[in-house]
């Protein structure tokens, strides 16, 4: 297990290198406690003097600290609760390109993984065409009864797994420290933040799973017309190592590409937001990550999606809530917006209704009956998170990933037609699912539902009436005898207690001669 020392020692030196390159410079100092205040002070005195002026620093000093780091700066993006609207910004434009590892390397691991000489399983394998953080993918051809077939082949970065394992304890001790000392952190679940990452980058370091959410939105999306998702070739995948079609789209980021060969770039525009849409509420799984660069249009004009690695989640209620909510900013209906919030929990009970809908009404006024091209979502953020604040929002990490990837779906969308309401293009699909399932058909099958699990629990009461009366038994026996520790027990409490403190206190002595140190040899 890594010590507490440890990881004050290695985040002291990434402390230093972000002070270095004026990293805290774009941090405002204001909201912080004096001790941290000092360290910002500490970190602007080390700062390189040609750091101000240098472009893209944050995402470069990332980029430079690492994979984990660069994942750390993605996830954070979609988090301005956490580290606020202008760093989010800043963020976003980190791209998940590293340098790619030697062909050797991969060509090594896709033959042990699929327990087959490379030439046995290819008839063509090529150099890498993308690197990212996490895997890197090369072009490949199968031989086939028809002939040769292009596959793309995405191959898990070498001992990538031992390197995420150790930054990620350091991310999730600073978040704990952080829980402890702040109730703003408590507020915004700074663990669970880091549970969420390490969630996320597990899922995405299996590449098996991956295959299987291609293979679930494939079949979730079987009869949409506008959207497809690439065919896993299940046979050459394994833990490590996946491969599916290759695609031969244009870009959706290439505007100029998609005019060229006559695409309808307003009708892909809101294809792509209700594709988005329809999937995060008919289905409740949706791509979390739908940057341009994962998005192609096909010969036929559909969407095209790549990269699953990072997936969204929502519940029968979340979803239920999105869909009151959006239809309440498109109605203008912001009493039915306040209620919602309380319904579900997400507002604490004791806040007014009508103060809470006077809130909502402030940020739906603004953006109502305008174009996109007019509506400024860095605004929209920074008073949507303002207001959850004042009203004891707890953050909700899936509903977040929701609402970051529907700003990305919107940018993407705008950029292809700059005069796109996401309102008016929102609606019929949120109409949709509101008359199929909150309608009478839905509460028809709601209460059929219903019915099945009375049903269930009723059939586990004899046991649920058994697991009572053995808690209520052990309650009485600890209350009849008392709870005690031995003496022995205590001692060794106090002692590990005590080291820990020690331990604590020379890290901060360490962390204090290294910025130094940093200070005179500026």
């Amino acid at each position: 297990m890594i010590s507490a020392f440890s990881h004050l020692i290695r985040l002291g030196g990434v402390g230093l290198v972000c002070a270095r390159e004026g990293i805290f410079g774009l941090v405002d100092p204001a909201p912080l406690p004096p001790a941290l205040r000092l360290l910002w002070r500490l970190g602007r005195i080390i700062e390189r003097p040609s750091a101000a002026d240098a472009k893209n620093r944050l995402s470069t000093t990332v980029t430079a600290l690492g994979p984990s780091y660069v994942k750390l700066g993605q996830f954070l993006a979609t988090r301005p609760d956490v580290v606020g609207p202008a760093l989010a910004r800043d963020l976003e434009s980190l791209q998940d390109s590293m340098p790619p590892f030697s062909q050797a390397e991969a060509e090594k691991t896709v033959a042990a993984a699929l327990d087959k000489k490379l030439c046995d399983l290819f008839a063509k394998f090529g150099p890498p065409v993308a690197a990212a953080s996490i895997a890197q993918v090369h072009r490949a051809e199968i031989a086939t009864a028809s002939g040769r077939r292009a596959v793309a082949v995405k191959v898990l970065r070498p001992g990538i797994e031992k390197r995420f394992a150790v930054d990620l304890a350091a991310f999730g001790f600073v978040a704990r420290s952080a829980e402890r000392l702040s109730a703003e952190a408590r507020r915004l679940r700074l663990v669970e933040v880091v549970e969420t990452l390490a969630r996320s980058v597990a899922l995405e370091m299996d590449l098996r799973l991956e295959a299987a959410a291609l293979s679930e939105m494939a079949e979730n999306t079987r009869d949409d017309p506008d959207f497809r998702v690439p065919q896993v070739e299940w046979d050459y995948t394994a833990r490590n190592v996946l491969t599916m079609e290759w695609i031969d789209g244009t870009p959706l980021g290439d505007r100029k590409a998609l005019a060229a060969r006559g695409f309808d770039l307003a009708k892909l525009g809101r294809a792509l937001i209700q594709t988005f849409l329809r999937h995060a509420l008919r289905d409740g799984f949706f791509h979390a990550d739908m940057h341009p660069g994962n998005l192609f249009v096909d010969s036929e004009g559909r969407l095209v999606a790549v990269d699953f690695g990072i997936m969204g989640r929502l519940r029968p209620q979340e979803r239920q809530f999105l869909a009151e909510i959006l239809l309440g900013f498109i109605t203008r209906d912001y009493r039915r917006t306040a209620e919602v919030h309380l319904e579900a929990g997400y507002v604490p009970a004791h806040h007014s209704v009508e103060s809470f809908a006077q809130a909502i009404r402030a940020i739906g006024e603004p953006i109502h009956n305008r174009t996109a091209e007019d509506i400024s979502m860095a605004k929209l953020l920074t008073l949507l998170f303002e207001v959850t604040g004042l009203f004891d929002m707890r953050t909700r990490p899936e509903l977040l990933m929701l609402q970051k990837t529907m700003v990305v779906v919107e940018g993407v969308a705008r950029a292809l037609d700059p005069r796109l309401d996401i309102w008016t293009t929102a609606e019929p699909v949120v109409r949709q699912w509101i008359t199929r399932n909150l309608g009478p058909a839905g509460q028809f099958e709601g209460a059929a539902r219903g019915v099945g699990e009375a049903g269930q629990l009723l059939a586990r009461i004899p046991s649920l009436l058994q697991r009572a009366l053995r808690i209520a038994e052990q309650i009485d026996l600890a209350t009849r005898n008392g709870v005690s520790l031995a003496p022995e027990t205590l001692a060794a409490l106090g002692e590990r207690e005590e080291r820990r403190r020690r331990r604590e206190t020379i890290a901060l002595w360490v962390i204090a001669a290294l910025l130094a140190w940093g200070i005179f040899v500026k």
